[in-house]
């Protein structure tokens, strides 16, 4: 395949009911992995490639040596990849949708949060940026595949599990948001819409309700799994950073077992 029938291929495994699933790779081995196992499509985790550079996620990494390990992946398997371009690197439209051509990637994930600021972005903002990647993309008859992160309910499941806090918790009251940001994503030229660690079942059923079921959501070991999610009505279901982190904990018991006695 060319990288524009890449692109195409990329976008019709997006149905809702019968998601697209992405276990996330961070380097061409588990890249391959991925591929090997039957997966039509490879996804990267930001935070995997980022920790596996020696850099911590959210754009700490300088976008080159991100961006240099995409096209790696890109270059190392033949299915379509779709790259985690955390929020852009600071590139304005243009100059970040020639990097993910040259790097020859079929998708991108672009989230709403700056990370200069740590703040999400005005949605109205946000759709702006989305509405010129998808223009910059079509100016180069490059059919990008946008999967528009949105950030409301991350922040909070972060921080209560930082504290520590298991109790039940709803999610509803980020709904209007976004709701809001989604049908301004999607708009915008974007296939998909991620509200990363959206779990609960009937929040993510009201906004498929609003989205025509162009959603991605992240598979979380707490939450509904593969079949649930497709009974939904989902688009794409992605592992994030889970894989990864899964895998490090598997060899850090494997090392520790044969570590010399201190």
């Amino acid at each position: 395949m060319n990288l524009n029938e890449k692109c195409e291929l990329l976008r019709s495994l997006h149905v809702p009911g019968k998601p697209l699933v992405l276990p996330n790779a961070w380097d061409v081995a588990s890249a391959k992995v991925v591929v090997e196992a039957g997966f039509p499509v490879v996804a990267t985790t930001s935070a995997g490639v980022a920790a596996s550079l020696g850099y911590e996620d959210h754009e700490g990494a300088p976008s080159e040596e991100m961006l240099a390990a995409a096209g790696r992946i890109s270059a190392g398997v033949e299915v379509p990849v779709t790259v985690d371009a955390e929020a852009g690197y600071g590139l304005d439209a243009t100059a970040l949708v020639a990097e993910l051509k040259r790097i020859g990637v079929a998708g991108c994930n672009l989230e709403d949060t700056d990370h200069a600021t740590g703040q999400q972005r005005e949605a109205g903002e946000q759709a702006a940026w989305i509405a010129a990647v998808h223009a910059a993309a079509e100016a180069e008859d490059y059919p990008l595949v946008i999967n528009a992160r949105i950030d409301n309910y991350i922040g909070e499941f972060v921080a209560r599990l930082k504290s520590g806090d298991t109790s039940p918790s709803s999610q509803e009251h980020h709904l209007p948001d976004a709701t809001d940001r989604a049908r301004r994503y999607l708009d915008a030229g974007a296939t998909c819409v991620y509200p990363i660690a959206l779990h609960q079942p009937d929040q993510i059923a009201a906004l498929v309700k609003e989205t025509d079921g162009m959603i991605n959501i992240a598979r979380m070991p707490q939450a509904a799994g593969v079949a649930e999610l497709a009974d939904l009505g989902i688009a794409r279901i992605s592992f994030g950073g889970g894989l990864f982190m899964e895998t490090m904990r598997a060899f850090a018991e494997k090392v520790a077992a044969v570590a010399p006695a201190s």
